[in-house]
């Protein structure tokens, strides 16, 4: 199996010892957990739900760009809301400007959050 990082700039950096994303096989996509994150100055964007789930997509679509795919390419997402019960409507309402049917096969869970209210990640597959 052949591994290649995926890396750029119009999204978040790395804050550990992780990859944004990686290519695997050629064809398989897999991108890191993704906050709400402005990548250019590293500082949480918005106080809402709304606010911050649209800049993690943003974000996740960036790290997508950067290896030739679009939303439209994502197969399955895991979520974690830091607040399930409040949040998951305004959420999911946010999710659905960003992908359409058939939607991605998702997990949604609520999680213990550094100081943010979602984080994402994805599979994607390459055509």
């Amino acid at each position: 199996m052949s591994k290649q990082e995926i890396r750029t700039e119009n999204a978040p950096q790395p804050g550990g010892a992780y990859s944004q994303g990686l290519r695997a096989s050629g064809t398989l996509v897999y991108t890191a957990g993704v906050g709400p994150m402005d990548p250019q100055t590293q500082t949480i964007v918005g106080t809402t739900i709304e606010e911050q789930t649209r800049q993690v997509l943003r974000n996740l679509a960036a790290i997508l760009e950067e290896a030739g795919l679009t939303m439209d390419h994502v197969v399955k997402t895991s979520v974690f809301l830091q607040d399930l019960q409040r949040d998951f409507a305004a959420f999911n309402r946010v999710y659905q400007e960003f992908f359409s049917p058939p939607f991605p096969v998702r997990t949604t869970v609520g999680a213990t959050l550094n100081n943010i209210l979602v984080e994402i990640d994805c599979v994607a597959v390459a055509d």
